[in-house]
């Protein structure tokens, strides 16, 4: 798994019911052709990324294809999620910035 390009926003909750900060990632990523989860169109991870007390953490993702956002009924391996926290915990601050 490549990333390629991404882009964070931070999420507003205009209620203030929830604790904490909520960020949401759109990252363009390549897979190996040889995987199933290859699409020629490439494919794109949409991630909730939640900074609060219990501290950083992906609280869920999807995968999708890209040209159509369709929803991949597919999860991320062990690897891959640890190398998707990482990515958020390094980039989610550049919401801030905006």
């Amino acid at each position: 798994m490549n990333y390629t390009e991404y882009t964070v926003e931070r999420v507003e909750d205009p209620f203030n019911i929830l604790t904490g900060n909520r960020y949401e990632f759109l990252i363009d990523f390549t897979v190996d052709e040889e995987d199933e989860l290859y699409r020629e169109q490439g494919l794109k991870l949409k991630v909730l990324y939640v900074v609060d007390e219990n501290g950083p953490r992906v609280s869920h993702y999807h995968i999708l294809e890209s040209d159509t956002e369709k929803v991949l009924e597919f999860d991320l391996e062990d690897e891959e999620l640890v190398m998707l926290q990482s990515f958020c915990k390094e980039h989610y601050l550049e919401a801030e910035e905006e």
